[in-house]
């Protein structure tokens, strides 16, 4: 019971989850923006697709806060919250395509990351600031608008259940 005002709080789980999703998806817009600027000290940015890279940082921003609530959820103590970064983000991060085009992989490989959601974050990324990627854009804002429908989802039926609250 470290989480009081969720168990006394008269609203809805929902409600309590959208804004625990807006003070994330808030923080993730600023980190996004920081680094921005501080890129911007050392290299020109080259835009293609304004639109691309705000609904994409939207969209990242919301599966990651989902992410890191069902993380937050599961966790009894603090060295249980960096198990899901470590173990689970930072391998998804580092085979998703940030540093390299997944079409330079081998057959096996290649579609073995389509099943990474990063690669789709990461594409939406690309084609908003090079205009190319190894994803199709409408794919990839349709894989992450789905992630975050079922992460919503998931949380909505950890929350009903007390699952790390009531314990």
């Amino acid at each position: 019971k470290h989480i009081e005002e969720l168990l006394v709080s008269p609203l809805p789980n929902w409600v309590l989850i959208v804004g625990y999703v807006g003070g994330g998806l808030m923080r993730g817009l600023m980190v996004g923006a920081v680094v921005t600027a501080v890129a911007l000290l050392f290299t020109r940015l080259h835009v293609h697709h304004i639109g691309a890279i705000i609904a994409a940082a939207f969209l990242t921003s919301i599966v990651f806060s989902l992410a890191g609530l069902i993380n937050a959820v599961f966790a009894k103590n603090f060295d249980q919250v960096n198990w899901i970064p470590a173990f689970v983000l930072t391998p998804l991060t580092y085979l998703g395509g940030v540093f390299y085009s997944v079409s330079l992989l081998p057959d096996w490989a290649e579609r073995l990351s389509y099943a990474n959601p990063i690669l789709y974050m990461v594409g939406a990324f690309r084609h908003g600031f090079l205009g190319t990627s190894d994803v199709g854009l409408g794919m990839a804002f349709a894989i992450m608008a789905l992630a975050a429908v079922v992460m919503f989802a998931v949380v909505v039926t950890l929350m009903n259940r007390g699952t790390g609250i009531r314990e």
